[in-house]
């Protein structure tokens, strides 16, 4: 079987390529959201871009169901990737979509963007039969950079009250309360530096990557606590770490990059992602005693009392060195919030509606709690309504996805398949049980 036979026979794979093969890094949305744009305004739907270039859309409900409250579906346009080309096959076993190997395949969120768009063609198509409650559609930028796309949304222009983000990992997948977020950055500092052939015996040049090390070494790394179902409730991950003389080596890269663009000259490779770090490694001085260098960790917890347990210690840690070596170095800390935890709501609706859906289908689906930061965790403590009310929000997968942000990356299509049939059938479901309510 080869990919363009998957595109003919599947009018959802096709689409779901299509997206795929414009690239989209985070803040460069604009070549994809066009194409969606394109596609809305062919099938007739009410669809534009806010002030911050998100695309937001509504499909009136059938006759019936033309007064219920929305229902708002949500999926991200930016991948993790950059702007090369995207080149798609059939694995060999032919059971997943994936990429030549050389670059990210995107279905993190392109399956999401792919499942709702074709749902809303065939609402939206004058034969539809299905009977459904008014729908409200949003594709946001940059949720793999920062979330500013949802963080930007001017949410009042929404009626929804519950909302189903459909960028999970698995088929079935349906989470509905995570992790919050927060950032530390570490900077060690005011050292007195000097040459490593002349003052390395001296006493009062300390070098400021080896603080780094012994700080690092007092920190922990990975899950901190495990709740009684053996999910990870607290966890911290060392994220970048960078000192010595990496900083005048980058930025002689960076003015050499700026001269040869200016020229037109290829882009050397020692300088892609792939070899950035091994370029700097190999090529900055080593003969200098180093007077700063800086780390930053990632605390993820649904229990904030484990997250202050964790920045209590990382701040004793600190202060501790900071005694040991006075006024030799010094480390300073800084925290930033990054995300609330997302929590659980008690109005179960809409979980239930889901979890409904999928038995009908025999998918297997049961709620869950997930360690990743998402937009469910903006809309839920973020965002209110037209009304001023707070949204109830869940996360669905539509496929079973793998390797996802790597060059690895593949979507089992035949579960995307069964997704797509998944979401349409909690769009009936939530129709029927809207207007049992009322």
């Amino acid at each position: 079987m080869e990919i363009k036979d998957l595109r003919a026979k599947y009018k959802l794979i096709d689409l779901f390529l299509e997206l795929c093969e414009i690239p989209s890094p985070p803040l460069k949305e604009e070549k994809v959201s066009e194409k969606i744009l394109s596609v809305f305004r062919k099938n007739n739907i009410s669809a534009e871009y806010d002030e911050y270039k998100n695309i937001i859309a509504k499909i009136p409900g059938t006759k019936r169901c033309e007064s219920l409250q929305p229902l708002l579906l949500s999926a991200h346009m930016d991948v993790v990737g950059g702007s090369e080309e995207v080149i798609t096959r059939i694995s060999a076993d032919e059971k997943y979509i994936e990429t030549d190997k050389t670059r990210t395949l995107g279905a993190d969120n392109k399956a999401g963007v792919a499942a709702i768009l074709d749902l809303a063609i065939n609402l939206a198509c004058p034969e539809n039969k299905i009977e459904h409650a008014p729908l409200e559609i949003i594709f946001t930028r940059d949720e793999e950079k920062g979330m500013t796309g949802i963080r930007n949304l001017d949410a009042s222009k929404l009626k929804s009250k519950y909302a189903i983000i459909a960028d999970g990992e698995n088929l079935g997948e349906l989470d509905n309360q995570g992790a919050g977020f927060t950032d530390v950055y570490i900077k060690i500092h005011q050292g007195k530096g000097g040459h490593s052939g002349i003052n390395i015996h001296e006493k009062d040049r300390i070098s400021a990557i080896k603080v780094l090390s012994e700080l690092d070494s007092m920190i922990p790394q990975g899950v901190y606590k495990y709740n009684s179902q053996n999910e990870v409730i607290t966890s911290i991950n060392a994220g970048v770490c960078i000192g010595g003389t990496a900083d005048t080596c980058l930025s002689e890269i960076i003015k050499e990059v700026y001269e040869a663009g200016k020229q037109n000259k290829p882009f050397l490779k020692e300088y892609s992602s792939a070899n950035i770090m091994n370029t700097v490694n190999t090529s900055a001085a080593l003969n200098v005693i180093s007077s700063t260098a800086e780390i930053a960790y990632s605390i993820r917890s649904s229990e904030p009392e484990n997250e202050q347990e964790l920045i209590k210690l990382i701040k004793r840690a600190t202060e501790n060195l900071n005694n040991k070596y006075e006024d030799l170095i010094r480390i300073n800390v800084e925290i930033k919030s990054h995300l609330l935890p997302f929590v659980r709501n008690q109005d179960d609706f809409l979980t239930e509606t889901i979890i409904k859906a999928a038995q009908k289908l025999n998918i297997k689906c049961f709620p869950s709690s997930f360690h990743a930061g998402a937009e469910t965790h903006i809309l839920a403590n973020e965002k209110t309504n037209f009304y001023g009310e707070k949204f109830n929000p869940v996360i669905i997968g539509v496929a079973d996805l793998q390797n996802i942000h790597s060059s690895n990356e593949k979507i089992d299509w035949q579960s995307f398949l069964s997704g797509k049939k998944w979401i349409e059938e909690i769009i009936i479901r939530f129709s029927e049980n809207s207007l049992k309510r009322l």
